[in-house]
């Protein structure tokens, strides 16, 4: 038996109606979901530290969850687990013809291209004629921004330099400050403008080659880091956090600062 048949059974049987587990057998696709995305950056995580013998155990954990939701599609009727494997397999050579077919591709450019105008040929059979059609709304914010700005751009709707993608960054900073100055602040029209500021910000890390995501992500990790050590700085001066005052803490964050760009 084939370890993939050895895990499909083990769903099985534990979706059994009669002596499945309690709990797998009340879970639905909408209850499932946000384990899928728990198990997705858990992946991610063990792949950033570098830990493989923790990613074999993530990845594991990860493509339980494409069994299970199979195993629940399989009793409604919908599809089974070779059907998924069938789609992606489809997928794959549909959208590699200078491998599986006969066409060409000299470099890595030619075939992202060819991808983005098969990808535009799928959408148009499936009657989704915008650009920014068939982006998941579940994509993290700053991911699924720089998503919608990368397919606008393939049809021209994008700056070719960075002045003005710079210029609108500025813009939305006073516009936001505009908001903040009211002596009676509109909320949501405060959000909106943090949200425009946030977008605008997405599209100037695009135009420079950064994902945002991922840089916010680094950024995260630095300030925990940093904030560690300060904690350690306040601490070693035998006091607490919420002790210290704004300076204590701020000289502490600059000794960490300093610290780092000695590493």
């Amino acid at each position: 038996m084939s370890q993939i048949s050895r895990l499909l059974g083990i769903m099985k049987r534990l979706r059994d109606p009669e002596s499945g587990c309690p709990w797998d057998k009340e879970q639905t696709f909408v209850t499932i979901a946000p384990h899928t995305l728990e198990e997705t950056y858990e992946v991610l995580d063990a792949i950033n530290r570098e830990d493989f013998d923790d990613l074999r155990g993530e990845l594991g954990d990860l493509l339980f969850q494409v069994v299970f939701y199979a195993q629940m599609a399989q009793e409604e009727g919908r599809f089974n687990f070779d059907d998924i494997c069938a789609a992606i397999s489809d997928k794959l050579e549909r959208r590699h013809p200078h491998i599986f077919a006969d066409a060409t591709a000299e470099n890595s450019t030619e075939v992202l291209a060819r991808w983005e105008q098969i990808k535009i040929d799928e959408r148009a059979e499936k009657a989704q004629h915008s650009a920014v059609d068939d982006i998941p709304h579940a994509l993290p914010a700053l991911m699924r921004a720089q998503k919608i700005q990368k397919r606008c751009s393939t049809v021209g709707f994008d700056w070719t330099t960075l002045g003005p993608v710079l210029d609108k960054v500025y813009e939305e900073i006073d516009e936001v400050m505009f908001e903040a100055k009211q002596v009676v602040v509109d909320e949501a029209k405060l959000e909106e403008e943090v949200g425009d500021l946030l977008f605008a910000t997405v599209n100037l890390a695009r135009h420079l080659g950064t994902k945002a995501e991922t840089a916010l992500q680094k950024a995260n990790l630095k300030f925990e880091r940093r904030f560690r050590q300060v904690e350690q700085i306040i601490a070693a001066q035998g006091l607490k956090m919420e002790q210290a005052t704004l300076e204590q803490m701020e000289n502490a964050w600059q000794q960490v600062k300093l610290k780092d760009s000695d590493i």
